[in-house]
């Protein structure tokens, strides 16, 4: 299939194609990413305003001494670059493939030009930009709210399993797990704690610098909910 052709299927089989008009149809492309690959930057300018059609990216912040921090993980349908056309800054955090990954993309310069005074395409936004504040107080409740087990179990399965279930990362390397603990609100002691616990459970199994998943069923009825998506 050409890349026109699956552009148009994504278009009607999301239900996205009300939000454009015709005139922007010609500037949108498929943008194709692979599991690992950087998709924008943070602190690079925001060039094109990506739709996640297909796949999982993760989402993250670095501080000045290196350090990062997991914020989420998105699933379709899900804009990139939305926060930063509306205000007009830079990019705000990273975003990185967790499995292979397509977006319809388009240059915001070309946005502003054609939709800026579009109204589904404005009320497409407003939706989006209001669902990831709602997210995000979901979120802090969670973190407060919920055991770390519970925290741990939805972190393994956000980042190990696509939109569909399917495996794409079923090892999570042992050297970010300050990061994780920062994610989910804990100490690193205390996730080492929960580590072996579900090790003994027979969820996981830690060897060689990862945490390799064996139970999936497991993991989920631990987690109750998707607490990062």
């Amino acid at each position: 299939m050409n890349s026109v052709h699956q552009l148009e299927d994504f278009l009607r089989s999301r239900e996205i194609a009300p939000i454009f008009n015709e005139d922007i149809i010609p500037y949108l492309s498929l943008y194709h990413f692979e599991k690992g690959e950087t998709i924008c930057s943070q602190g690079e300018a925001a060039e094109f305003l990506y739709i996640l059609v297909k796949g999982k990216v993760k989402i993250f912040t670095t501080s000045e001494d290196g350090k990062t921090l997991i914020l989420s993980f998105k699933t379709p349908l899900e804009v990139i670059g939305d926060i930063e056309y509306i205000q007009k800054i830079n990019t705000i955090n990273t975003v990185e493939a967790v499995s292979p990954v397509i977006m319809i993309g388009v240059r915001q310069n070309t946005v502003r030009e054609f939709l800026n005074e579009h109204p589904p395409f404005l009320q497409f936004l407003l939706d989006i930009i209001t669902r990831k504040f709602y997210i995000k107080s979901q979120f802090m409740r969670h973190n407060i709210m919920y055991p770390v087990e519970t925290r741990l179990a939805s972190y393994l399965v956000s980042v190990a399993y696509d939109e569909n279930d399917a495996l794409v990362n079923g090892m999570v390397s042992t050297s970010n797990l300050t990061d994780i603990a920062n994610l989910i609100g804990t100490s690193y002691r205390h996730l080492n704690r929960v580590i072996k616990e579900f090790c003994i459970a027979g969820l996981v199994e830690r060897k060689k610098g990862t945490i390799m998943i064996k139970d999936l069923e497991g993991l989920k009825l631990a987690a109750k909910e998707n607490l990062y998506e």
